[in-house]
């Protein structure tokens, strides 16, 4: 290991140092308050990244949390605005999480914002060439899923509702309906958006990310729901900039 590797090491575990020189180091009063700083920039961060979870929570039980969560596992990626891979893992197993049993799902779809907001430009399903597409040929297209999307399904809780309304300034004091729900991130204008979706709809997109066509797409979909509204469906889908535009289309229709 070297030098550098074993210094950064001692930031999160000065107790595990082996090498004399970083030993020597971590002894001085100096290193500690280097490791303080760097300590609370990482927990800060976490702090930053889930604040869904940060504010059902509460900023000191989170940071108790998140103090953990950077000494088990230190960024390894100076962006720090992905840092927190393996976070909801951690809220799954933490003992004083166990009487808020959403906690991790709602850290999900923090993550899932951050992939979202980061994620590669690439250009939206153009309609109008969608619309001139012959009503025969739409079973066998493939619409990819534009590479800001991001949807999921969490069965028996509402982690939806819950994780929208402690995203932002939102307070709802309606009871929740303690079901199953989907949510669909989007960015359409470099802002990243989100709504519910049904289980139906997110069978859709697997089926749409997994290179199926149209009408494999819409066959997953109605298993899942017999009485599915497809057109609908996809008109919301298309409304919310999930798709990309092909590649590689295939031969338009004439208009």
């Amino acid at each position: 290991m070297s030098f550098q590797d074993a210094f950064a090491q001692a930031l999160f575990a000065p107790d595990a140092a082996t090498d004399p020189a970083v030993r020597q180091l971590a002894a001085q009063p100096a290193f500690e308050v280097y490791r303080n700083t760097v300590m609370k920039g990482c927990i800060d961060a976490l702090e930053a990244n889930f604040p869904a979870v940060a504010r059902l929570v509460g900023s000191e039980w989170f940071r108790a949390a998140a103090a953990l969560h950077v000494a088990a596992s230190p960024p390894r990626d100076g962006r720090l605005l992905h840092y927190g891979e393996g976070f909801a893992d951690l809220l799954q197993g933490f003992e004083p999480a166990a009487e808020l049993p959403y906690l991790p799902d709602v850290a999900r779809l923090d993550a899932l914002w951050r992939e979202a907001h980061a994620a590669e430009n690439a250009p939206l399903l153009d309609t109008a060439w969608l619309s001139r597409q012959a009503p025969e040929r739409l079973a066998a297209l493939v619409l990819p899923p534009h590479p800001a999307t991001r949807w999921a399904w969490f069965d028996a809780q509402p982690i939806y509702s819950i994780w929208a309304r402690n995203r932002g300034d939102r307070s709802d004091e309606e009871e929740l309906d303690w079901h199953g729900e989907g949510a669909l991130l989007t960015r359409p204008d470099d802002a990243v958006t989100w709504r519910p979706i049904s289980r139906a709809a997110c069978a859709f997109l697997d089926a749409c990310a997994n290179g199926l066509p149209l009408g494999d797409a819409a066959e997953q979909a109605l298993a899942l729901d017999a009485d599915c509204d497809l057109a609908a469906l996809l008109e919301a889908l298309l409304r919310a900039g999930a798709f990309a535009h092909p590649t590689a289309p295939s031969t338009e229709s004439t208009p």
